[in-house]
């Protein structure tokens, strides 16, 4: 865009760029994480092009996933308070990652239950409310 005769970005592409930005301080947050697991370096160069490339499209997945299922906003609060107090607390005590797995899972999964089971109630009720009782 030109204004003026001179160049100048767009709302749009200071956005685009912040976000870009984010992505790169992501993956480059991640070096020390993978650098503790491997010293292999196409293991830790595959590893954060991959976490570039699949960090915006999982973000719009769970930000449709969190439209769809009203408590799933709260199961992963709960589990990122879980997450922080095993990151926390890792010195004191050792929590298998059988564990920690079948945890998660659990987490989401009554989040996502207790969301359809709240839609269909919903679902069950909307169309009676909807009636009138006069022509009944």
């Amino acid at each position: 865009m030109r204004i003026d005769g001179r160049r100048a970005l767009t709302t749009v592409a200071v956005c685009l760029v912040v976000i870009e930005l984010t992505d790169i301080v992501f993956a480059l947050d991640s070096i020390p994480a993978v650098l503790s697991v491997s010293q292999d370096t196409f293991i830790i160069v595959t590893s954060n092009i991959f976490a570039i490339m699949g960090l915006r499209s999982l973000y719009f997945v769970l930000a449709g996933a969190m439209a769809k299922f009203q408590y799933l906003k709260i199961a992963l609060a709960v589990l990122l308070i879980l997450i922080g107090i095993k990151l926390f607390g890792h010195s004191w005590f050792d929590v298998p990652h059988a564990v920690s797995l079948a945890v998660i899972a659990g987490i989401i999964g009554t989040g996502v239950i207790a969301s359809a089971i709240s839609s269909r109630r919903s679902e069950a009720t909307e169309p009676a409310a909807d009636r009138d009782p006069r022509q009944s």
